[in-house]
């Protein structure tokens, strides 16, 4: 069975705990028609026949039962008849791997029973029922104390998420600056996280405003104290919906910052291989300029070197100062060509 916990409430406090929703359905017409006695079941993961024979019993709306069975929502709210079904997006954050798991809560309330029904281990909504049971006065008030005790839970856990989120890219700031070559993935995978994130918070304002105005529209001063209970878990959700926002922003702000540094880097590198060519360009036409010098006076040296017999100026007592100062002379001028150009 995926029943977690099943208790009946009379008056705020914990009355009869039955051993199967059937024995539920039948003790709960057997109570008090006072007000203040329902039924509080809580399932976790249960199978399309467990939501369908508690809906039969609570008279749940065909789409309501639909959504809970296939779950996937986006959070939610929505009224049939006497029954509220609230779709909820709680969120814890796993400092390991930098992922922001989101879960999902819905809620069906009606006059005399809550059925909480979650697809995931967390939240612990054993801790909102320990809570609400050491504060009777608060649990009299009904299924819509229930309600604001998951509600003020889920938006409580928002703020581990959001801590974590800043811690990340405070990390990712430093990381920027620091010309880390592999941040690039990883502001692109935390935005992913921030995305996801804001989908499930986002929506939840727009509950809360919902869920205030139906408090607002039925008497009694338990309503009045519960709307001004909402209101604090409003203002919570809409903290953490412009925190989110603000997470958002900053990412791309630093996406943005992190392409225009790679770029300035590239520059960098771009010039320092454009200067490294240039030098090494002058360097080769020094080279050049040099050997050229010497390849003049090597030509006059190797002309007169083939010692043919008949070869002017070999017997000429001037030939030997003549080659000499030719080969000088080409010298000087080669190296005034050069210098004039700037190659040496």
């Amino acid at each position: 069975m995926s029943t977690v916990d099943n208790v009946i409430y009379i008056d705020g406090r914990r009355a009869v705990h039955p051993r199967s929703l059937d024995q539920t359905f039948h003790e709960l017409r057997g109570c008090p028609d006072s007000g203040h006695s329902f039924c509080w079941i809580g399932l976790l993961r249960p199978s399309a026949e467990e939501v369908r024979a508690v809906a039969e019993e609570f008279d749940l709306h065909d789409l309501a039962v639909e959504d809970a069975i296939d779950a996937h929502q986006r959070p939610k709210l929505e009224i049939y008849g006497k029954t509220v079904f609230l779709v909820l997006r709680p969120a814890w954050y796993v400092d390991k791997v930098e992922v922001v798991e989101i879960g999902e809560v819905h809620l069906f309330l009606g006059p005399d029973f809550v059925v909480a029904l979650r697809h995931a281990e967390r939240p612990n909504l054993a801790e909102v029922r320990h809570r609400l049971e050491a504060s009777p006065e608060l649990l009299r008030r009904g299924p819509f104390a229930v309600l604001y005790a998951v509600l003020d839970k889920v938006v409580d856990d928002y703020g581990p998420v959001l801590d974590g989120l800043q811690n990340d890219i405070d990390e990712i700031e430093v990381q920027v600056f620091d010309g880390d070559p592999g941040v690039s993935r990883r502001i692109y995978q935390l935005t992913r996280e921030v995305i996801e994130f804001q989908r499930a918070v986002e929506p939840l304002t727009d509950v809360l405003v919902e869920l205030r105005e139906l408090l607002k529209d039925r008497a009694g001063e338990a309503d009045l104290e519960l709307r001004r209970m909402l209101r604090d878990v409003a203002d919570h959700a809409t903290r953490a919906v412009e925190r989110t926002e603000a997470f958002r922003q900053l990412l791309i702000n630093i996406l943005q910052v992190n392409a225009a540094l790679v770029a300035q880097r590239q520059n960098e590198e771009i010039t320092r291989l454009t200067q490294a060519s240039y030098q090494q360009g002058e360097q080769v036409k020094r080279i050049s300029s040099w050997a050229a010098i010497l390849f003049a006076p090597t030509l006059v040296a190797g002309i007169y070197g083939m010692n043919f017999t008949h070869m002017p100026e070999l017997n000429w007592v001037l030939g030997y100062p003549m080659a000499v100062a030719a080969m000088l002379l080409l010298a000087l001028v080669l190296y005034l060509a050069f210098k004039r150009k700037g190659w040496l």
